[in-house]
């Protein structure tokens, strides 16, 4: 019985090929999208899974309550893992790590001649020992108890030891150098880390040697650097809420009353990769918001595509009538014919599914670029890909093909012989049209975010920024104070070359992802600020290299040390001072009396960060030592040559030191990179929803105009025009576009207004734009439908009338 139901449902199947095309397309799309959802659902829901002690891991983290609101820093003073293992011999371990950035040369196996040279960023790190007795990153040499016990060591992973030194098992023992200044023995290797953990570690020194490096900052809980981040084991059946309850008299032990507000707070593991107002060491959180609408997104995708299935098998109920007339005649029961029009929809699912496998292999890569992943199918087992691509197919069979099978199957006998059933009777108009119209719902949802997403990254890109960032070049320079008495030559021979027009060394750039705040006194009071100041320490060609412009005053005087002070608009705001003249002169305390110094000017507000982000009081100031990077001002056009030139320079200048450098127009647009991501997921799910829908269109129109033939012959005979009798056969799908715009504007204006929420400075959502996103649609749905239409309308009217 089951292999006759199957012979007959190919043989169907291959009788209506346009049907099962357009059904198995559109399936194959839908099941594809919902596929790779799930991927990236799921590989984003995996991070830091892997970690045996996983769910008794803890974060602590900084909450800064302040007038202005509560700030937050994934980072804690140096001080705090000693002093957690002194205070709470409850927790069975405390590992801090720090993340850094810098050169690392890899001696000869002497120790002495340098073999490769490496600028390493992300990936370097120091860590106490007890860090990897918290987590489970597999040593494959070397001890976990005693990698890292001692300075000046450092263990590698095996990617890292393979570039390093050719293969990992020759690294052992073998001696690399940090910043041209201090040696570290290779002690242990690492595995690899997976793509799905937000500890990006390439390379990792021992916590002492930062120590030795910086001893005073191991002393100093004011202070929050916020890659320096400390991780507690917790014992079995510990609670959160009591070791927060805990941490607040522990604060106050160690810090000033002033500072006490700052509170330490406990953050699961579990929501490091999902928590947005922390940073974490992969700078990229993905909330459990976006992980919803990604399985909605998915959901709906797949639901369209059944809509469709459902919508064309209504619609040819009445070509199979006389065939379900003759099956009951014959004795046929209505459960069998059901069961043969199901085993139709399986097959068709099945085949849909198959494609919808390639499909999903061959775009994964490309949603990999997109979205900055590395999703692999295999990544966390095959055994839930397996389970999902079998609910997928059951649900798809199930919610597409029970429906037109009991339509289709409960036809009468008499009234399909005597063809009475028709395309109007089964399954009903409003029904179908219901369907076309939540379809276009969904896909116009869609258009309506990708307008939004897209106009929001174009305010973020061309929006003033209070300097002019177009033709810099960013050069890092050395750390070292050998390195920083070369500056001056190097300025000398940069301005030489005739692309580059401006040269100035700071710590940071004006918009920079790295930040220095502080509170501080201002105009003799005793008691510092309770909010804090972003800090620019810069030589004052930095004013004239930004185009940054005074309101008031001039830039201070080239020195080494602190000598005087410029700061912004926000900053007179802060204290309530309307003219900027009235800041000159006022004096600015930091570090009670360490770099005391007057304001000697006032500059127009500049964006210090992304927008998402409000204006703050800025505090600028001439600091040698703190210097950190090149400003390179070219002139627009000869980026290339300058580019070069500045290379050439730069390795005369430190022929030890591996060149790298950035436009900073490229920094500023990484700022937006979860937000680009957003927007192009928007562009590639609305063209998804709007393909699925069309194909569904297509095949609907095909079929009506099918069942119209004799009419529009008719109309032809009476003199009907083609452009009159095309305007009839499409007026329908206008009327349920246009009905699905009304549902479908205020619900995407209220799901992309609360989107937009998170930026200080967004865009407005207008008319335009839910007039371009309904236009779009209607025209794609009049194109989709206008082959038919003018087919129909252009046949002959006599071979029409022959119909039947």
């Amino acid at each position: 019985m089951v292999k006759n139901y199957i012979t007959i449902a190919f043989r169907m199947l291959l009788r209506n090929r346009s049907f099962a095309f357009i059904n198995i397309v559109g399936l194959s799309v839908g099941i594809s999208c919902a596929l790779l959802l799930f991927l990236v659902i799921r590989f984003e829901g995996s991070f830091d899974t892997f970690h045996a002690k996983k769910s008794r891991i803890v974060r602590l983290v900084t909450v800064y309550d302040r007038p202005e609101g509560v700030h937050y820093s994934a980072g804690v003073p140096f001080p705090t893992s000693e002093a957690l293992r002194a205070e709470f011999p409850q927790i069975e371990r405390v590992g801090q790590i720090f993340a850094t950035t810098g050169q690392i040369t890899v001696l000869d196996r002497g120790g002495e001649g340098a073999e490769k040279k490496f600028n390493e960023g992300p990936g370097l790190f120091y860590a106490e020992g007890d860090f990897f007795r918290i987590f489970d990153f597999p040593l494959i040499a070397g001890n976990p108890a005693t990698v890292l016990k001692d300075p000046n060591t450092v263990i590698l992973t095996r990617e890292t030891a393979r570039r390093y030194f050719g293969d990992w098992e020759s690294a052992m023992g073998r001696t690399i150098k940090y910043r041209n200044s201090t040696l570290l023995r290779v002690t242990g290797i690492l595995e690899d880390i997976p793509a799905n953990s937000d500890f990006p570690l390439k390379a990792v020194m021992s916590y002492g040697t930062f120590g030795l490096r910086n001893p005073e900052g191991f002393k100093d809980w004011i202070s929050v650097y916020g890659d320096n981040e400390c991780f507690a084991l917790l014992p079995p059946g510990a609670g959160i809420d009591q070791i927060n309850t805990q941490l607040t008299p522990f604060v106050r032990r160690h810090k000033p009353a002033e500072y006490a507000r700052d509170g330490l707070r406990a953050q699961p593991l579990s929501e490091i990769h999902f928590d947005g107002r922390f940073e974490n060491f992969n700078g990229q959180t993905f909330s459990r918001e976006l992980l919803t609408a990604l399985a909605l997104i998915g959901t709906f995708l797949l639901l369209i595509a059944c809509v469709n299935f459902i919508n064309l098998a209504t619609a040819r109920a009445a070509n199979r009538s006389r065939e379900v007339g003759v099956r009951k005649v014959l004795g046929g029961q209505r459960r069998q014919i059901a069961l043969q029009f199901m085993t139709e929809t399986a097959i068709l699912s099945l085949a849909a599914l198959i494609l919808a496998v390639a499909i999903a292999e061959i775009a994964l890569p490309p949603l990999n670029s997109i979205l900055q992943l590395r999703v692999t199918p295999g990544g966390q087992g095959w055994g839930e890909i397996g389970l999902f691509l079998a609910a997928t197919f059951a649900a798809v069979t199930i919610f597409s093909g029970v429906y037109p099978a009991l339509v289709l199957s409960g036809f009468s006998p008499i009234a399909a012989l005597k063809r009475k059933a028709t395309a109007h009777t089964p399954g009903g108009i409003p029904l179908r049209r219901g369907l076309v119209i939540f379809q276009f719902i969904i896909a116009q949802v869609l258009i309506i975010g990708m307008i939004v997403a897209g106009d929001q990254m174009e305010f973020f890109r061309n929006a003033p920024l209070g300097f002019d960032k177009e033709s810099v070049l960013i050069v890092p320079i050395p750390h070292d104070s050998t390195a920083r008495a070369r500056i001056g030559p190097l300025r000398n021979l940069l301005l030489q070359e005739p692309g580059i027009t401006g040269v100035s060394f700071s710590a940071f750039s004006p918009s920079d992802a790295s930040n220095w705040n502080s509170e501080f006194k201002f105009d003799g009071s005793p008691k510092s600020t309770d909010f804090n100041a972003e800090l620019k320490w810069a030589d004052p060609e930095y004013f004239s290299v930004y185009g940054m412009q005074f309101l008031a005053g001039r830039p201070y005087v080239k020195s080494d040390t602190v000598r005087e002070y410029v700061v912004n608009e926000s900053f007179l705001k802060a204290f309530g001072i309307r003219n900027p003249q009235d800041a000159i002169g006022k004096k600015i305390d930091l570090w009670n009396g360490q770099a005391v110094a007057p304001v000697v000017g006032v500059v127009r507000d500049f964006h210090t960060r992304s927008l998402q982000f409000a204006l703050r009081p800025v505090i600028l100031g001439s600091w040698k030592s703190s210097y950190q990077s090149i400003n390179i001002r070219i002139v627009p056009g000869k980026e290339r040559q300058a580019t070069g030139a500045v290379e050439r320079i730069w390795n005369s200048t430190y022929p030890d030191n591996v060149y790298e450098s950035k436009f900073l127009d490229d920094t500023i647009s990484s700022f937006y990179g979860a937000e680009n991501r957003m927007a192009d997921l928007f562009k590639v799910f609305a063209a998804t929803a709007i393909l699925i829908s069309c194909l569904g269109l297509y095949g609907l129109v095909s079929f009506m105009a099918l069942q119209r033939t004799k009419e529009v012959g008719i109309r032809k005979v009476l003199g009907a025009s083609v452009g009159g009798i095309m305007v009839l056969l499409s007026r329908e799908f206008a009327f349920l576009v246009g009905a699905a715009f009304l549902v479908a504007a205020p619900v995407g204006v209220i799901i992309m207004n609360g989107w937009l929420e998170d930026f200080t400075y967004r865009i407005t959502i207008g008319a335009g734009t839910l007039a371009l996103a309904g236009g779009a649609s209607l025209v794609i749905a009049l194109v989709t439908v206008s082959y038919h239409a003018a087919r129909a309308a252009a046949a002959n009217p006599v071979d029409a009338l022959h119909y039947e």
